[in-house]
């Protein structure tokens, strides 16, 4: 029974998420990325720490992926929030 909750809040988090998100206008895109960076950075640390501190094969098995999955976001994210960046730029200034 706890694990049909677990997986109810996931399912349930993920399509608000994604209601949320495809709401945002493209002006603000950019802003918002950048904070969602910061924040996948603390989830990094967050990750590494506990980790670290696993005793089980499971438990480290699954903190790795965290890991993995985290860094794919932060670095995603920054090349999505660079790409948006050089829209706005001049063209002379895209040359540089």
């Amino acid at each position: 029974m706890t694990y049909f909750v677990l997986v109810l809040a996931f399912v349930g988090a993920a399509l608000l998420g994604y209601k949320l998100i495809s709401d945002v206008p493209s002006l603000i895109h950019t802003p918002l990325m950048s904070g969602m960076n910061a924040l996948s950075g603390i989830t990094i640390v967050g990750a590494v720490s506990t980790t670290g501190l696993a005793v089980a094969t499971g438990s480290k098995v699954v903190g790795f992926l965290a890991i993995v999955l985290a860094m794919i976001n932060v670095v995603g994210g920054f090349m999505v929030t660079d790409r948006m960046l050089r829209m706005f730029k001049t063209k002379k200034g895209r040359k540089a």
